[in-house]
């Protein structure tokens, strides 16, 4: 089954929108890489963390003045700020940073793989102004620990999100990575979610990068990942009746890569590559980036050096303008014109792509 019209069509507007973002490119999503460190050693770890890393901390003090830079070039209400890691939990000046961005009317949340979320430190992430947060839970217990590798992950990911599911005035979601060892229980592990009060489900896929580039027990197979994809259609189609969602819980796959004829069925949104369009990052040694995933070699200055606002202004050309990857197996694809080489993060440190979702699916 090819593409629709409906969705060519859609497909069509999003990329006339698309390449009139990429020249405004107004900043929504500015990341903070708090920390490199990490109280697990996951199998799919991108970043490659470690409980001890090479890269110490930011100062909470480097990152409030890249804030203050910015706040003169945009409306603090429409950017919003997200920790992340390494674990952004093993930092516990958080609450002081999240403040800090709260007086200065910066929306922020944080993601975490729950093990430090007790009802205390929620409290306090609370009372700081926390908006959202996003917790990781990778399966039932044997699934989830084995990825983790930590024997208590599992338990104490859970308790976190029980606390989450008594509140009522913050954003939260799951979200799970798939793989063939977790695959075989989605539909069982929906309605754990939905009995914890989870009401948002996001999953990927682990693409071949960081500590999961050479462990072949995470990789998908072709009829898996298609699998999966249907599995999440199947979901969002039960859960909407006359137009109305009827299920408590909202199923999407996550941002990454183009996925033809599931775009639109298996998330909200067609496809977009956000990196360095209206999504920005401060790493842990200060580098400027699109979104945390895509790698080091994109980086388009330091903070350090460089005045954020003039590097978000005036480079990310890389991002921004993508037909420097219009080669190799991009060069005659049918649908160059709405994927535009799939997610940045997809690429090596060489500039080549590492897998296209569209060809799996195919």
């Amino acid at each position: 089954m090819g593409l629709s019209l409906r969705q060519r069509m859609g497909l069509e507007l999003q990329r006339s929108l698309r390449h009139n973002e990429a020249q405004l490119h107004p900043l929504r999503t500015l990341f903070w890489e708090c920390t490199l460190r990490c109280n697990m050693s996951c199998r799919h770890c991108g970043s490659d963390c470690k409980v001890q890393p090479t890269v110490k901390d930011m100062p909470a003090g480097d990152f409030l003045r890249v804030i203050d830079a910015i706040s003169p070039h945009v409306d603090t209400h429409k950017v919003f700020v997200i920790f992340t890691g390494g674990e952004a939990l093993l930092r516990p000046d958080l609450e002081e940073v999240g403040l800090e961005l709260y007086r200065r009317e910066y929306p922020w949340g944080l993601v975490t793989n729950g093990f430090l979320l007790d009802e205390r430190r929620l409290e306090s992430l609370l009372a700081s102004g926390m908006h959202s947060i996003t917790v990781s839970l990778d399966g039932f217990e044997e699934e989830h620990n084995w990825i983790r590798r930590h024997p208590q992950s599992f338990e104490r990911a859970s308790n976190a999100i029980r606390l989450l599911a008594q509140q009522r005035d913050i954003l939260w979601d799951v979200v799970t990575c798939v793989n063939p060892r977790n695959y075989p229980r989605l539909k069982e592990f929906k309605e754990y979610l939905v009995s914890l009060g989870v009401r948002a489900w996001r999953l990927f896929s682990i693409f071949p990068m960081g500590r999961a580039a050479g462990n072949a027990e995470l990789q998908f197979s072709d009829e898996q990942f298609r699998g999966l994809l249907d599995f999440i259609a199947e979901c969002r189609n039960r859960s909407e009746v006359g137009g109305r969602r009827s299920d408590t819980l909202h199923v999407s796959y996550a941002c990454e890569g183009f996925l033809g004829e599931y775009e639109q069925r298996v998330r909200d949104h067609f496809f977009h590559c956000r990196s360095g369009v209206d999504v920005a990052s401060v790493r842990c040694d200060g580098a400027i980036s699109g979104c945390t995933s895509v790698r080091s070699h994109m980086d388009q200055g330091n903070i350090y050096k460089d005045d954020f606002w003039d590097v978000w202004e005036n480079r990310f050309r890389v991002m921004r303008d993508r037909s420097w990857a219009k080669k190799d197996q991009c060069a005659s694809c049918k649908v160059w014109r709405y994927c535009e080489g799939s997610g940045l993060h997809l690429y090596d440190d060489n500039g080549e792509l590492l897998t296209c979702h569209y060809n799996r699916i195919r």
